[in-house]
């Protein structure tokens, strides 16, 4: 399982990777858009986690590009600008998601939705019905 964290404050993003990386997750980091762009390019990630509010390419409009060039790859939101307004327009916006954490990001909550995520894209009804 490999995972891309993108979010703006990179000491958070950073932090996050490396306790997943402890836990024995494959897990890079990009601290913008443009980043995660590049990675996604060179590498095949399983779930991204990519922050609502984000300079430049925000993570809704950046779940979109992904989306696109990586129809298998699953989203989770996280946003220190939590309410409950903020989540239904992400979600709406983005054309939903499967979750949405706020910061600061509880990493047993994440791993959880993660491995909700990765267990989910490969059972035996999306690999018939997605090929």
């Amino acid at each position: 399982m490999r995972i891309l964290l993108v979010d703006d404050e990179e000491e958070l993003v950073s932090t996050l990777a490396e306790r997943l990386t402890l836990r024995g997750i494959d897990a890079d980091w990009a601290a913008s858009g443009e980043e995660a762009l590049a990675l996604a390019a060179q590498y095949k990630y399983d779930v991204a986690v990519i922050d609502l509010k984000m300079p430049r390419i925000s993570g809704i409009d950046l779940k979109k590009q992904l989306a696109v060039d990586h129809p298998r790859l699953q989203f989770i939101f996280m946003s220190g600008h939590g309410s409950a307004s903020t989540f239904r327009s992400g979600v709406d916006e983005a054309g939903g998601v499967d979750y949405f954490l706020f910061k600061p990001v509880d990493i047993n909550q994440l791993l959880s939705r993660v491995k909700e995520l990765v267990e989910r894209a490969s059972g035996p009804e999306w690999q018939t019905t997605n090929r």
